[in-house]
């Protein structure tokens, strides 16, 4: 699962690709928002800390694919 994470005074996101369901990645970002950090899991095996206070935005979801053409 595609997890992008926008955290407050960093220009750029952070990418994220998840191991676990929307609901368990949804349950961790409830839990940082009470002021633990955000850990998540990626498809690798590392993990990845972001402090709870500092999270601006999480986007779940998938990646989408790239669009080959002109057509929309």
């Amino acid at each position: 699962m595609e997890v992008k994470i926008g955290v407050q005074n960093v220009a750029r996101e952070i990418v994220v690709d998840a191991s676990g369901t929307e609901e368990e990645i949804e349950a961790a970002v409830h839990t940082a928002l009470e002021g633990k950090p955000l850990v998540l899991t990626d498809t690798k095996g590392r993990r990845v800390l972001v402090p709870g206070g500092a999270l601006g935005y999480v986007e779940v979801g998938e990646p989408s694919r790239g669009r080959v053409g002109f057509g929309v």
